[in-house]
């Protein structure tokens, strides 16, 4: 199978291009910067600009599935500038992809796309599943619902629309944790608020096994990329101590401090979602790492 993938070389991308390689597939990846263009017999590399709407249509010859990872990162101060861009890199991206298929032949079957929890609401013991309608009103709420539109946009041109709800993202090389590490390393760990909002997350290996899954099965529709066991973030910022072997003695740090820290920003770190990934797991899909204490574990080991 020949798969495109936009955002390859982001923290999800580089691993997802490892494991499919290893699986025999071939990869085209989508590129913004020329130096980053390889062009090897199942590993090749090609040009775009959303923001210019330009885009290399050789990248198409003879993919059967686009996986959209594309987006600017939302661990960066949000001004107002900064919010129009998460927004954009998303959509238009989206777009891109969209005409280039609806113009281009191909022989295009499904599209994957990366999208974000925060549509489902705030709760500490509610646990969502992806049928659930209700909403929050939020600015990251607000994303996930224009970048899912994005996505099914392609159901018009016939492909199959898998979409990954994507937690926290366990991994040594980026993403939440090395940042929760490093006051903790430093022995300045402590929880955030009162410590009890529910973190959905998963560890790296399994993310990408399960975008390798629902590739593999052509799978459609919404689904929770999280493993069935949220922590608390105290009860994850223990693990990650005790890992790391160190003490946690300071005070809880409260949410208006973080909040003049880092603004807007900080609803990353007191959000609390339980949610469940029952559904990927009746098809057949197991996750490595099910409970944090092994995943940390195996980060750091």
């Amino acid at each position: 199978m020949k798969i495109l993938i936009t955002g390859a070389t982001g923290l999800v991308g580089k691993e997802l291009v490892q494991l499919l390689l290893s699986k025999n597939h071939s990869v085209n990846y989508l590129t913004t910067s020329l130096s980053k263009i390889e062009s090897k017999p199942n590993y090749k590399g090609f040009y775009w600009n959303p923001q210019q709407g330009k885009i290399d249509e050789n990248c198409l010859y003879e993919v059967d599935v686009i996986v959209h990872l594309a987006g600017a990162t939302i661990a960066k101060r949000w001004t107002n500038a900064y919010k129009q861009e998460i927004i954009e890199s998303r959509i238009l991206s989206s777009e891109l992809l969209y005409n280039l298929v609806r113009k281009t032949p191909n022989q295009v079957k499904q599209f994957v796309s990366a999208s974000g929890t925060a549509s489902y609401p705030e709760s500490f013991t509610k646990v969502y599943d992806e049928t659930t309608k209700v909403t929050e009103d939020s600015f990251l709420s607000n994303v996930v619902k224009k970048w899912e539109e994005s996505a099914n946009r392609f159901q018009v041109l016939g492909l199959k629309v898998g979409i990954l709800r994507t937690g926290i993202v366990l991994s040594k090389d980026g993403g939440a944790l090395p940042e929760m590490a490093k006051p903790i390393k430093l022995g300045l760990g402590a929880y955030m608020g009162n410590g009890k909002q529910m973190q959905s997350w998963i560890h790296i290996d399994d993310l990408v096994a399960l975008y390798s899954f629902v590739i593999e099965k052509q799978l459609e529709g919404v689904y929770n990329a999280v493993t069935s066991n949220p922590v608390s973030n105290a009860k994850l910022t223990k693990v990650i101590a005790k890992k790391l072997k160190k003490p946690l003695f300071l005070p809880n740090i409260p949410q208006f401090l973080m909040k003049l820290i880092l603004g807007e920003m900080s609803y990353l770190l007191f959000t609390s979602k339980k949610l469940s990934s029952q559904k990927i797991q009746d098809l057949g899909f197991e996750f490595q790492f099910p409970e944090i204490e092994q995943a940390i574990a195996a980060i750091y080991s």
